[in-house]
Order: structure tokens, then C-alpha cells, then sequence
């Protein structure tokens, strides 16, 4: 159950930086501010100009300060897939106390010994998550704390990443003047909080439709099985659309989103719109079902690619079937689209949180839910990795959010939806692979 308190999110996209503050109460999520700005130093989900990612991060920032009333100190930060590995991990320790009850020192020397092991020199562990202990040969155990024992054991995955990744994204929150909550696998996060428990358990694929990648993931045993990138996304549809139809980015950007339709089917080569065109000194006419079918070209191909992928694995033959999330997944016609190219149930996820019910900040959402619902166990896990020892406390306090009345209402400096007003808030300081499928 998540705790009491105020959660950031922090979502580095290749198109856009997107903040979400949250307040939880008795487990309750309340979004209080947003944040979007436009993302100039990200290409295909990775950072490739710091310096222009971290003044992305403070304008984001900014406005969802601006939005909530609150001053932001630290945040709760994505790591796309790229190159993640997930690995099972065990590790076995003597209870160390003369009275043989377990306590969180011993939790902490359990996990450390689960990471022995050879990381090489260009990778970084990211997480680690405990999934079970044993003791004294009794398993099943989420929580050993408070037992009597002489021998404790855990069982768990690490996830681990490229060096590369893992310090930029460090590098641009840190140079943003916040400081790091949670580094969070952005799949996973995803996939933990729009699935059901029956989803998570039986099996259900996750596409993340984003502007520069697709990443696709799967779910089963409630477990993070499977991962794969695609470096295409949505900003591909619109340099397709740009160079086809011969016309400026922006103008093509226009274009997806005011007329945009992945599902050919049931366009109309009637319904035609005016396209500025470059060399041209009056507006070409282009038709509907014509722009439909530049759309679904690339779609059509990133679609395939992750059924490749899927297909190797036996992925599709999972009841859950196919959730879509994603900026680029608000197109009209992807669902029909890929309904037609997997051959499975799939479905749209759209966030119902009052004010940002688009997919584009599934991601952003779902690493706030995330973070908010960590056990005691994995925070004092996480001390293996950072060296902290941290003691959980049942009532976590508010992670470095200074509370900051604003003398007036600044303006609005984007055209994100408006944010239902939140009373009170003032008051309130507050497995890739585990094994793959059988």
C-alpha cells in the first residue's frame, strides 16, 4: 500500500520532459502539478546534450512548482531499457544478533551478499529487488524482520545497466539542483502500474509508443521477463509525413495530429486539408486516406519488428494480451493497427487522473505510483547498492519537498490540460529474464 506523502516524477523523453508531482494520503494518489518542456538533448531515448536535457528538466520543473504551490527538491527519475539486463540473484548470510532475530542490518547483509558477483566494467547495477527469503529453510517469506533465525537467504533480480545511461541521467538531475529518490526502470514501472494483478501473474506485453524509441516488455509471474527497444517512435511518422508530403516538420507534426489516422480502413479520399509545401507558392491538396497510409507505412513496421520479437519468445500466446501506452499511442487507428499485425486483444491505457487523461504521461505517472509503492524491504535493499543504511520508517516522510506559497498565479507557459484544484495541500508535509517462459 503506498505510503503517505509527496512523490515527484521525473520522465526524460526523446520529444519532451515531463514532471509530475503527487500527494499520496492513506494511499490515496492526488496529482497536484505537471510540468512539460519541450526535450532538445534526448535522441531516441537517450541523453546526447546534457547541458540542453538540464535546462529541459528546469523548465519542467518550473512550471509544475508553479502548478502545485511547492517547491521541488528531489524526484523520482526514469532509465529507459536500452541495453537493461535483469538477472536472478541469491545471497545467504548467519543472523548475526545473539538473539537470532532478523533486523534490517541483517536484510541489508543479505542483499549485499546477492550482489556478489562480476558486474563488468561498462555496466552499473540499478536495482535490486527482493522477491523472496528463506528462513532456516522456511520459504515464501516477503518480510523476515522480527524473526527468529540462524540462517537467512534471498532471492531477488538485479537489474543492471550501461554506465553511459545511468550517469547522464544522474548527471542532468544532479546539475538541475535535485536530488534522486529512486532511479526507476522506466518498463517496469509501467507495466507494475497499469496492469492488473491477474495481467501481471498470467502474462500481458506493454508497448511504450514514445516519441524517439518503442519499448516493448512482458509481464508474467509478476515478473519483468522480457525487454526490447525499437529506435522508432512517433517523431519517425512525422518526419515520414514530412518528407513524403514535402512540407516542414512543424507543418507534418500539424498534420499527425489534426488529421493523422493509423488505420487506412477507414479514412476517405474525399476528405482533403490544405499542406504548405516547400518550393510551392499556394497550399497543395492532400486527402486523408493518403496521409493514413504514410502513417501506417512506419507503424505498420514498427509493429512488426516488436512481433519478431515477441514471436521468438512465444510472448503472444500470453492471455493478456497487448496494453499500448505512449504519446504515440493517442493516434487514432494504432489499436485497430495492431490488432491486424499481432492477431491478439490489445488495448489503449489512458491515465484517468482528472486533468491528464493522455498516454503521453503514462510514464510519468506510473514512476511517481511506482516509487510510492516500494516496500521497507527494498529501501533497505537499496542500501546494498548506495552504501546508505537507511531505516524505513512506516510513515515516510516527505523526500525534500519544501513547501513554498507563490504571492500570485504565474502564467501558464504550455498548453498542458489545467490541473484540478487540490485543497490542503499545505497542510500535508508529508525479470528480461528471471527465467524466460517455460
Amino acid at each position: 500500500m503506498a505510503k503517505t506523502g509527496m512523490y515527484v516524477g521525473l520522465d526524460i523523453g526523446t520529444t519532451s520532459v515531463k514532471v509530475v508531482v503527487s500527494e499520496y494520503v492513506q494511499g490515496q494518489m492526488n496529482i497536484i502539478g505537471v510540468g512539460n518542456a519541450k526535450s532538445d538533448g534526448v535522441s531516441r531515448g537517450i541523453i546526447v546534450d546534457i547541458d540542453k536535457t538540464v535546462q529541459a528538466i528546469k523548465r519542467a520543473v518550473k512550471q509544475a512548482e508553479e502548478k502545485s504551490g511547492i517547491q521541488i527538491k528531489s524526484v523520482n527519475v526514469g532509465i529507459p531499457a536500452n541495453l537493461i539486463e535483469v538477472e536472478n540473484c541469491q545471497g545467504m548470510i548467519a543472523v548475526n544478533s545473539d538473539s537470532k532475530e532478523i533486523t534490517d542490518e541483517d536484510v541489508r547483509n543479505v542483499a549485499s551478499a546477492a550482489l556478489v558477483r562480476s558486474t563488468p566494467p561498462e555496466r552499473q547495477i540499478i536495482a535490486l529487488i527482493p522477491q523472496e527469503f528463506t528462513v532456516d529453510g522456511f520459504t515464501g517469506i516477503k518480510d523476515p524482520r522480527g524473526m527468529i533465525g540462524v540462517r537467512l537467504e534471498m532471492f531477488g533480480l538485479v537489474f543492471t545497466g550501461p554506465k553511459t545511461i545511468i550517469h547522464n541521467t544522474r548527471k542532468c538531475v544532479e546539475s538541475a539542483n535535485l536530488k534522486i529518490d529512486e532511479l526507476v526502470i522506466s518498463p517496469l514501472a509501467l507495466a507494475d502500474t497499469i496492469l492488473s494483478d491477474g495481467e501481471k501473474d498470467f502474462g500481458t506485453i506493454v508497448m511504450d509508443l514514445g516519441g524517439g524509441q518503442t519499448t516493448t516488455a512482458v509481464m508474467h509471474d509478476k515478473q519483468l521477463k522480457f525487454t526490447h527497444v525499437n529506435q522508432e517512435g512517433g517523431d519517425f511518422i512525422t518526419k515520414d509525413i514530412s518528407v513524403v508530403l514535402n512540407t516542414s516538420f512543424s507543418n507534418a507534426e500539424a498534420l499527425k495530429i489534426n488529421y493523422g489516422d493509423a488505420y487506412p480502413k477507414r479514412t476517405s479520399e474525399k476528405e482533403d486539408f490544405p499542406v504548405d509545401v516547400i518550393g510551392q507558392t499556394e497550399p497543395v491538396k492532400v486527402d486523408e486516406h493518403y496521409l493514413s497510409e504514410i502513417i501506417e507505412a512506419r507503424m505498420e513496421q514498427i509493429f512488426t519488428k516488436a512481433k519478431e520479437e515477441l514471436d521468438a519468445i512465444d510472448a503472444l500466446s500470453l492471455p493478456g494480451g497487448i496494453v499500448i501506452s505512449g504519446g504515440a499511442a493517442s493516434l487514432p487507428g494504432v489499436v485497430e493497427l495492431a490488432q491486424d499485425i499481432f492477431g491478439v486483444n490489445v488495448r489503449l491505457y489512458v491515465p484517468n487522473h482528472m486533468g491528464l487523461r493522455n498516454p503521453a504521461f503514462s510514464n510519468a505517472i506510473s514512476l511517481v505510483e511506482y516509487a510510492a509503492n516500494l516496500s521497507d524491504i527494498h529501501q533497505i535493499a537499496k542500501g546494498a547498492i548506495t552504501g546508505e543504511k537507511t531505516t524505513p520508517v512506516k510513515e515516510q516522510a516527505v523526500p525534500e519537498v519544501v513547501y513554498e506559497k507563490y504571492e500570485e498565479q504565474l502564467e501558464e507557459t504550455t498548453d498542458l490540460p489545467e490541473e484540478h484544484e487540490t485543497s490542503g495541500v499545505k497542510d500535508k508535509i508529508k525479470n528480461f529474464f528471471s527465467n524466460i517462459f517455460d
